[in-house]
Parts: C-alpha cells; sequence; structure tokens
C-alpha cells in the first residue's frame, strides 16, 4: 500500500495537500511539529507525526514511500531559518528519503532557484537555499520531480495552468490550492520524474500543462 509523507502538513499549501490525498482515498503521513496543528483534518487514513525539522526528523520516513516536501521557513522569518529550514531539512529530507528507500520526491521550490543572481537582493537568500535543496536533491539519485511555482495567492482554485513563463510579472502567479492539486497529480504521475517544472496558472488542464 501506498503512503505519502507530507513535510510541512500543517502549511497552507500542505494542509490543503494533505486533504486532496485523503480525499483520493490515499494513506498520508503529516509531519508536524505539533500535533493539534492538523486537529481539524479527521481521518483514519492519517498518521499525524510530530518532528522539528532542525533535528533528526528521520523517523517519519518510516512506511512511506512518496514524500513531498512542502515545508518553508515563511516570509517572516530571517536568513538563518531560511538557511535552516528551506536548504538544510530539505537536504536533509533528501538523504533520509534515500536512506529509506523512497520511490518518489516531490519538491515544492520557487522560481526563481535556477537563478538565484538574478534575484533581488531581499530574495537571494531564500533562491540560493531553494537552488542548493534543489541540486542536492538532482544529484541524490531519489526519483524526483521539483515544482517551481511562481507567486502565490490566497484565492479559490483557478484550474488552469502552465509551465511556460508568462511574459509579464503580475501573471507569474498561481493559488496555493493550485499548486496543491499540481502535488497531487504529479504523484500520480511517475513518468514526470526526474524533471524540475515551473508552474503559473494558465488555460490549461494539468494533463496539458505536464505533456
Amino acid at each position: 500500500m501506498s503512503k505519502t509523507l507530507i513535510i510541512g502538513a500543517s502549511g497552507q499549501i500542505g494542509k490543503m495537500t494533505t486533504q486532496k490525498l485523503l480525499d483520493n482515498g490515499e494513506t498520508v503521513v503529516g509531519l508536524v511539529r505539533d500535533k493539534s496543528k492538523l486537529n481539524d483534518i479527521k481521518s483514519d487514513k492519517l498518521e499525524v507525526v510530530e518532528g522539528d525539522l532542525e533535528q533528526d526528523f528521520s523517523h517519519a520516513f518510516k512506511g512511506c514511500d512518496k514524500v513531498i516536501f512542502a515545508a518553508g521557513s515563511g516570509g517572516s522569518t530571517g536568513a538563518d531559518k531560511t538557511m535552516l529550514i528551506d536548504l538544510w531539512a530539505a537536504c536533509k529530507a533528501v538523504d533520509y528519503a534515500k536512506a529509506a528507500n523512497v520511490s518518489q520526491f516531490v519538491m515544492v521550490s520557487s522560481i526563481g532557484a535556477d537563478d538565484p543572481s538574478q534575484g533581488s537582493d531581499k530574495m537571494k537568500p531564500y533562491l540560493v537555499a531553494k537552488h542548493m535543496a534543489d541540486e542536492h536533491l538532482i544529484n541524490s539519485g531519489v526519483a524526483y520531480t521539483i515544482l517551481r511555482p511562481g507567486s502565490l495567492k490566497d484565492e479559490d482554485a483557478k484550474g488552469g495552468f502552465q509551465t511556460a513563463k508568462p511574459g509579464s510579472k503580475d501573471k507569474m502567479i498561481i493559488t496555493r490550492e493550485d499548486v496543491a492539486d499540481a502535488l497531487v497529480y504529479l504523484l500520480s504521475n511517475q513518468n514526470l520524474t526526474n524533471k524540475t517544472y515551473e508552474l503559473f496558472n494558465g488555460d490549461h488542464s494539468l494533463e496539458q500543462a505536464f505533456a
């Protein structure tokens, strides 16, 4: 039986992805710092595991064959937390996944992670962290998909997607719920492994966007 570990399951994208997988009948392990943050999700297919991403959290991988890394330090933290969560915790997650013989690892990254030098001074530490974590995953030997969504919006899902970068910055956006839908889709399509995708709201279905 397939079991998916979601790292950062109490975050906005992580929680939506958790619920969507459960709605599909999937078995999910949600890794959180505080179990109470998932009290609003009721399912006998959900196992909630507590862990600190700044410490050893390898125990969360037991019995899991798929992983989504959806954790992040958050926009209100400093560069220190960015390095500890977006880089170091992500790299540790990759190493734990490899040791656990995980068959698929989906990383939530960011547009701009391909070339952090092009980012603003404020964004560079975050983009460097994402870039290095992505590279660690690519070089790990673990089957991966890296998703680099555009600027995230707290709106209802649009249901339309594109992987081609829009011509104007104001269109380089995507709702968090659409990202969650994309993560669920990527998990169910093994032919999309060992690839990196940027993702924005657009006019295509997920099938068309990832074709």
